[in-house]
């Protein structure tokens, strides 16, 4: 299992914090979202000299977000650079997002992946694309043009299929159009806490002690079961043909780790999903409590597949369908990334109005 921060401020990067991770906490990669940047330029820490800048040279509030996250997440590319070269270019990663607002748009999208690509231009970059369904035929294309991606927003185990069913597409493109398929890299970003939270808020209510003892145990058998797909698909001789031609598997990624109930432990989206070849991005609090107590004991994924299909299976007896989960987890991950990104654009926005009339 490797460990990325789901973390990044320019004070993270510029005080030395992330190089401090890197070796002490064993991070070997970042991601980000439009939260994570929403929270980072709203404190204003780090930004103010290149807000000035862009407001002086009267930049609109798009391209100057544009160009504060691609900066960020250069630099970050650069801290993680030993990592990616000692790993063969297997870790050592930072993931930077299209714009949330288009994500129901293929052709923008690969559009906006390729520019962000060409802008970060370091080669640990990977652009992350939502799995909507006008994201899954945008992640063939940008695959295929040689960008590493992160597919993110993932819930549902039958969307995952999709997404590693366009990926092995985009190889398959790639390929034909000569490129060296060693150099492209991908994640897919399973969300997992967010489950439990929607779960529970259903199972709760219903106040049974079938119901009670279900809770928290619906986000790991989905996690668990997706896996399971994982070594399903790359077991198939489809995936094999372009193993032979030097591909690599696109690794499964455990998203939206840190707890949101206080009563269950906090490593416990980490503890409980370790297997072979996967990633697991934290918020800090989740890595400071996995460094100072977590109990990683080996796979804690591929033994438990009968026990999550039971759990799936019994919550699903008490009338709380997975697939109306999903669906409603699907609509809110988009909507609410779309927000982060209009926060984002606010403060940017007044940030550059203030300093445009300083200069003044």
């Amino acid at each position: 299992m490797s460990i990325r921060l789901d973390d990044l401020s320019r004070r993270r990067i510029e005080s030395g914090d992330l190089a401090e991770l890197v070796a002490t906490r064993n991070v070997v990669g970042v991601t980000t979202n439009p939260s994570i940047f929403q929270a980072a330029v709203g404190s204003g820490e780090g930004y103010e000299e290149q807000l000035a800048d862009l407001a002086v040279r009267g930049v609109a509030v798009d391209e100057a977000v544009r160009m504060m996250t691609t900066a960020d997440v250069r630099a970050a590319a650069d801290v993680l650079r030993p990592v990616f070269d000692a790993t063969g270019r297997r870790d050592g990663r930072v993931s930077i997002e299209v714009d949330p607002r288009l994500a129901h748009d293929t052709v923008a999208t690969v559009a906006e992946a390729r520019r962000l690509a060409w802008l970060v231009d370091r080669p640990n970059v990977m652009v992350k694309i939502p799995a909507t369904k006008a994201g899954l035929p945008a992640i063939t294309e940008v695959i295929s043009a040689g960008v590493s991606v992160n597919v993110t927003l993932i819930f549902s185990r039958e969307r995952y299929r999709e997404v590693m069913d366009v990926r092995l597409a985009g190889l398959e493109k790639a390929q034909a159009a000569g490129l060296e398929l060693s150099a492209i890299h991908s994640v897919a970003s399973f969300f997992v806490s967010r489950v439990d939270s929607e779960s529970d808020k259903r199972l709760t209510p219903l106040g049974t002690d079938e119901a009670l003892a279900l809770r928290g145990r619906a986000a790991l058998a989905n996690a668990r079961l997706a896996y399971e797909a994982y070594e399903q698909v790359f077991a198939g001789a489809r995936w094999r043909a372009l193993e032979g031609a030097r591909a690599h598997r696109q690794r499964p990624l455990r998203a939206s780790t840190g707890v949101k109930d206080p009563a269950y432990e906090d490593t416990l989206y980490v503890d409980e999903l370790v297997a072979p070849g996967t990633v697991n991005t934290m918020p800090e609090a989740t890595l400071n409590a996995v460094a100072a107590h977590g109990d990683v004991r080996g796979d804690t994924v591929r033994r438990g597949y009968a026990q999550a299909r039971a759990d799936l299976a019994a919550v699903e007896r008490l009338g709380i369908a997975y697939d109306e989960v999903v669906r409603q987890l699907d609509d809110e991950g988009v909507a609410t990334f779309e927000v982060a990104w209009q926060d984002l654009l606010d403060t940017v926005t007044k940030s550059l109005n203030s300093k445009g009339a300083d200069a003044e």
